[in-house]
């Protein structure tokens, strides 16, 4: 009690508590900033006059020095605003809307605790119409170069009861888990996105965006509805994240929507992220690509040398040949290098990035890939170590580089606290080894190092085992895609098969961060040992509407493809690049329909994917151009089509012309889906 007069005095003496509150363009959402009693910042937010973020305090600890947590007082706050467009180099859309208000508070140790100098930082609050993003700032301190972040006490209050959809944080299989849904008093540890529907309706999402040189945040509930940040671990020692100098955290980002397509057709976290930093990236092409891959995860094939071995030459000429007349870009060739013989998983330690197996020639392949209008993807294992990795990635980008190979995907194949990691910049600087977790700041950096090494030699990078995707493809283009969930590659692994509602699932959690390189495309529906999937065939064309990304994979055997001329058609067909995108129909964990615009042609595509219930959907074509016929190209369910049996390979087809205004109603099958072309009559 007499620490709090004292507190008290101290504030009441230096400055009266103010609040300040900042409201989106539209005057819906209000935020309103002060400190409480104790003098610790703390924030809350209104949506149309309701409590819908209760008071939440935003504080820090450190491993060698006092909390910045109590004792602070409003300083002083900027206003600013903005209303502009910025256009995307390849995305779900071309132009993205960024309006929004700003309010920036400095709070202040009040004088007098301790004899030390009073600590400042400035909390900027960005308020769109559809959510807003919060972050602290950090001046540069005389006499203390370093910043030890212990950990970061921001909470998220949420005032309305409702549901939570999440998957728990500090698992062994990092982001590769099934989806949660329940009561939010009912979570635990959850990463981030964490979706939320609220008794009212209310859709929202949190996350955080430009995640830089920092830990990646997880959701660690408190008591009921209150949630508290909880950092990714560190290296080891007591600091999670050590920052030099003045530096800035990650937006802290709430998504806040009135249904579930507001919730999806939201820019939030691109718009909290800085611009693009690498100039023009035309070299980049969204395309779509098959590979050398589903014989490995389906147990074919072997990614070690042997009788089995799936990369040689003639077989990956094959596939460049069906690339070359299917028009695919692209042809990805994984367990092409030294290393995958033995105890590779969570290892990486006999990785070669440069040399390739003897039944594999790189430099030939490339030159014939070249000749045949086709592109190389290139793969990168490390097995989670990420030493070995390091010393020979300029050397790796620059190989890819100069053979044109202009893609690589990257992988970390480690159970989550196993990344093999050294790093002599941060506080934590190991003897030899050192264990770091997947989304921990070691990480971070890692990532943000492969992909500016990558840009140098004009080479895009979707990382498989990833940190979560946090919108910075903004900043660098080139970071093209991840995984970050548990993929296609599930399904050829019974028991572990993903079921009906993890894709529907997937559309409104994990792909609110950003494109997932789901591999769609298994025609077979069949996984590994003649296993049958949790999909029909037309789910596996809805997929490339549901789960976007700017590559595409065809995952399933070359020979599989060709079986299925008329589904093989759509996938050809089907753009990996949109001027616009739109959910005309869904809902959170139940099924997903998308219309999107090729960014290349009139044509318009609609389709998506089902849970295990069957249900009618009628989509309205308002989205088309007036005074237009259109022909459109269906695939769909086959009468009594169904995941659980034989019927999963039942496809129908349709067509008919249709104009603005117009209406299709689809029956979804069980573990179904459904794909739309739309091109405009002459």
């Amino acid at each position: 009690m007499r620490r709090a007069l004292l507190v008290a005095a101290l504030l009441s003496a230096a400055s009266p508590l103010a609040a300040a509150t900042v409201a989106s363009p539209d005057g819906k959402i209000v935020v309103t900033v002060e400190t409480d009693g104790e003098g610790i910042p703390v924030y809350e937010v209104a949506l149309a006059g309701k409590p819908l973020i209760a008071r939440s305090q935003i504080a820090f600890t450190f491993a060698d020095e006092d909390p910045l947590r109590r004792n602070l007082a409003i300083e002083s706050e900027t206003r600013a605003s903005a209303d502009s467009r910025w256009e995307q180099p390849w995305g779900e859309r071309r132009w993205v809307t960024d309006k929004h208000n700003e309010l920036a508070v400095t709070f202040a140790e009040a004088a007098g605790l301790g004899g030390a100098a009073p600590r400042r930082f400035t909390v900027r609050f960005r308020v769109f119409d559809n959510g807003l993003g919060f972050r602290s700032e950090f001046p540069h301190r005389a006499g203390k170069p370093e910043t030890h972040i212990a950990e970061e006490l921001t909470e998220f209050t949420i005032a309305p009861r409702g549901a939570a959809w999440w998957i728990q944080a500090g698992d062994w299989n990092r982001y590769e888990q099934l989806y949660q849904h329940t009561p939010i008093d009912a979570v635990s540890m959850a990463h981030t996105p964490m979706t939320i529907r609220t008794a009212d309706g209310t859709h929202l999402s949190f996350h955080e965006a430009a995640l830089v040189d920092y830990s990646a945040m997880w959701l660690q509930r408190l008591t009921g509805q209150r949630f508290r940040a909880h950092l990714s671990p560190g290296t080891g020692g007591a600091a999670k994240v050590v920052r030099k100098g003045a530096f800035v955290t990650p937006w802290r980002a709430i998504r806040i929507a009135p249904d579930a397509a507001g919730l999806v057709e939201n820019d939030l976290e691109l718009n909290l992220n800085e611009p693009n930093k690498l100039g023009d990236v035309g070299w980049f092409k969204p395309a779509k690509y098959i590979g050398i891959w589903w014989g490995m995860i389906s147990g074919k094939w072997s990614w070690a040398q042997g009788p089995q071995h799936g990369a040689t030459t003639a077989r990956t000429k094959e596939y460049i040949d069906f690339a070359a007349k299917h028009g695919f870009r692209g042809v990805l060739v994984e367990g092409w290098n030294h290393g995958w013989d033995g105890q590779w998983f969570g290892n990486g330690r006999d990785y070669s990035f440069t040399r390739p197996y003897p039944d594999w020639d790189l430099q030939e392949l490339a030159a014939y890939a070249k000749k045949k209008r086709v592109h190389l993807i290139g793969h990168h294992e490390t097995g989670g170590n990420i030493e070995v990795y390091e010393r020979q990635l300029a050397e790796a980008m620059k190989l890819y580089g100069d053979l044109g190979i202009d893609v690589v995907k990257t992988g970390y194949v480690a159970d989550a606290g196993g990344i093999i990691s050294c790093n002599a910049d941060i506080a934590d600087p190991c003897a030899g080894q050192a264990m770091a977790w997947h989304d921990g700041q070691r990480q971070v950096q890692h990532h943000l190092r492969v992909v500016e090494e990558a840009a140098k030699n004009k080479v895009a990078v979707n990382p498989h085992e990833p940190v979560k995707d946090t919108g910075l493809r903004r900043t660098y283009p080139n970071w093209v895609a991840r995984e970050g969930a548990r993929g296609q590659e599930y399904n050829a692994w019974a028991p572990f098969n993903n079921p009906p509602d993890h894709e529907p699932t997937l559309v409104y959690t994990r792909m609110l961060s950003g494109p997932m390189d789901y591999t769609p495309g298994v025609l077979s529906v069949t996984g590994g040992n003649g296993v049958p999937m949790a999909s029909t065939v037309a789910k596996q064309l809805g997929l490339y509407l549901a789960i976007y990304s700017p590559i595409q994979m065809a995952a399933d055997f070359i020979e599989s493809l060709a079986a299925h001329p008329r589904e093989l058609e759509f996938v050809k067909a089907v753009p990996a690049d949109w001027a616009e995108s739109k959910l005309v129909a869904g809902e959170v964990g139940d099924y997903a329909i998308f219309a999107r615009k090729d960014r290349n042609s009139a044509d318009w595509y609609v389709g998506g994917i089902n849970d295990a219930t069957a249900r009618e959907v009628t989509v309205t074509f308002d989205f088309l151009d007036p005074g237009k016929s259109y022909r459109a190209t269906i695939w769909k369910d086959g009468e009594g089509a169904t995941y659980e049996t034989e019927a999963r390979h039942r496809i129908a087809y349709d067509s008919r012309t249709v104009r603005k205004g117009d209406t299709l109603t689809l029956w979804l099958a069980p573990g179904g889906g459904a794909a739309v072309r739309l091109q405009p009559g002459k």
